[in-house]
């Protein structure tokens, strides 16, 4: 279908001078905290909230049939302009709110007032609403119950919009549909082999084994499929739980067994050493003082950059008389 730009040819709601105009009230954005359990099995929560509904008593008017009039001053526009002379030819506006009508446009006598509203023409009101948190939904996802904001007269009531806050979880890091668990295992499990329990998120067990002489090195990175989040909107489909392994040496070895070790480990590289060789001292490194030092080191070279005028030097030109 081909539309044409002439304005003859337009449909007559198109053209017609009367346009439709839905003015809509603003939404209303709340934060819900959730845990990583309860984005992986799904969960409904209840969220009390406070909101403006139009007053049934009045209907909406603030007052008595017939007992709003239009603000005089402002002639119903709720705003004033003043007009001030700065000079010779000179004039500024200035516009403020009707301090008559409060900017309402409208005046209520006040013995014709909603006494449920007090001319207000809206109450509060309690709402709870029940959120589905879906299974496999993430960290910053809106949930939006349409035309539940605060209500106004001649307004279409917002939104109330539900984001969602994910929880740090102290086991499981998600990386998109992803599970990422980094898991710490002795070095005679590294060495040995093991079996490890892992809890998943909906509270199963899973075994894993890595078999004796299937050395694992610290960092190894290995995966389970379908054990991650589950897809939001298809979720007997999952991602993989990804397990990175942090393998924990001993601080110390008794010298007794050294022996034993080096008979079961692969032998050592022999190293020539020449003659003129110089013996050094290994020495723990602290990185905290290392930082506290460099720091130091700074402070003193601004403060000797300072003293001598700090940025860079110009050159000393001699007078000429």
């Amino acid at each position: 279908m081909v539309l044409s730009s002439d304005a003859s040819s337009a449909p007559a709601f198109l053209s017609s001078p009367c346009q439709f105009h839905f003015l809509l009230g603003k939404d209303v954005v709340h934060q819900l905290s959730v845990t990583l359990e309860e984005l992986y099995k799904g969960t409904v929560r209840k969220l009390a909230l406070q909101k403006n509904v139009i007053c049934e008593k009045c209907e909406g008017r603030g007052g008595k049939k017939g007992a709003v009039e239009q603000c005089s001053t402002c002639r119903g526009s709720g705003m004033q302009v003043q007009v001030q002379q700065l000079g010779p030819g000179m004039l500024h506006q200035i516009q403020t709110v009707c301090p008559k009508c409060r900017g309402q446009g409208e005046i209520i006598n006040p013995k014709d007032r909603c006494k449920h509203c007090q001319g207000k023409k809206v109450i509060r009101d309690r709402k709870i609403l029940e959120v589905h948190v879906d299974k496999g939904m993430v960290d910053g996802q809106k949930i939006v119950f349409n035309g539940e904001g605060d209500q106004e007269p001649d307004l279409e009531p917002g939104d109330i919009i539900i984001v969602l806050d994910e929880k740090e979880h102290t086991v499981y890091k998600r990386s998109g549909s992803d599970l990422i668990l980094r898991l710490e295992i002795q070095l005679s499990e590294a060495l040995c082999g093991f079996q490890k329990v892992l809890q998943t998120l909906d509270n199963r067990d899973l075994v894993i084994t890595q078999l004796p002489g299937e050395v694992i090195k610290h960092g190894d990175v290995k995966c389970i499929q379908n054990e991650g989040m589950p897809i939001y909107k298809n979720p007997f489909e999952k991602g993989r739980l990804i397990v990175q392994f942090l393998v924990q040496f001993p601080k110390t070895i008794d010298p007794a067994v050294v022996p034993t070790l080096e008979n079961c480990l692969p032998p050592r590289k022999e190293v020539m050493i020449p003659d003129s060789a110089e013996e050094c001292v290994l020495e723990e490194f602290d990185a905290e003082q290392e930082a506290y030092r460099r720091r130091q080191h700074k402070n003193a070279y601004d403060e000797d950059d300072e003293m001598h005028g700090g940025g860079s030097r110009q050159p000393v030109q001699c007078a000429t008389t």
